[in-house]
């Protein structure tokens, strides 16, 4: 069944397209992808069944090279039986989802074909929020699935706070991969703010990083 427009058959989504790209977060940065985007309140939709984004994908992996595929976008896992009926089946590239970390009980049906959860954050997310986010890392962890957080860090945000957050996740789980991606205006390695935190994050939490972050408009 190919996509169109209008009303959501049964296990169908509205996805804002499949673009190729280039991954701009976490432990994955740098990576060639295909992006599975979910489509927000303002954006153009294409309505998808799970065995039309099967084919899609299949389709689009058989025409090019990609490292993987990524879940990303609106809430994906709102539609979580959408993605464990597209998903049900491992593909022949990884599959990482990028979301916020707030639906653990959802996530946890989508594991088995998952190759890296990953949250990403700013660091303004509340108590109950970042709770949440411990609870997927944790999740991920007991399932031995590769998991990491991903902080683009608000320029209001103190060191204090960003290494609490470092400090809840290594209690969530101690394999985390945590990378921290502040907007710099020279190279990270001359930023004495920066190369300081890390010295005191690695002394909570052994694998994190620090990368520059791509503007996204350039990599999707």
């Amino acid at each position: 069944m190919s996509p169109g427009k209008g009303k959501l058959p049964s296990l169908s989504a509205a996805l804002a397209g499949i673009p190729a790209g280039v991954q701009t977060l976490g432990p994955w940065t740098g990576r060639r992808q295909l992006f599975v985007k979910f489509a927000g309140e303002a954006e153009t939709a294409t309505i998808y069944t799970a065995e039309a984004l099967r084919g899609e994908l299949t389709r689009l992996t058989g025409r090019s090279r990609y490292h993987s595929v990524a879940i990303v976008g609106r809430d994906a896992l709102a539609e979580e039986e959408f993605l464990v009926a597209a998903f049900s089946q491992t593909g022949p590239l990884p599959l990482m989802i990028d979301h916020d970390g707030q639906r653990p009980q959802a996530l946890e049906r989508l594991l088995h074909a998952i190759a890296l959860v990953q949250v990403s954050l700013d660091g303004s997310e509340g108590a109950a929020a970042i709770e949440r986010v411990c609870a997927t890392i944790s999740l991920a962890a007991k399932k031995q699935v590769a998991h990491s957080v991903a902080i683009v860090p608000q320029e209001t945000l103190s060191d204090g706070p960003l290494l609490r957050i470092v400090e809840q996740v290594h209690e969530a789980s101690g394999d985390a991969q945590i990378v921290v991606h502040p907007m710099v205006d020279r190279e990270v390695e001359r930023d004495r703010r920066w190369v300081l935190w890390l010295q005191q994050a690695m002394a909570v939490h052994t694998d994190v990083r620090i990368l520059p972050r791509w503007p996204a408009t350039a990599a999707r």
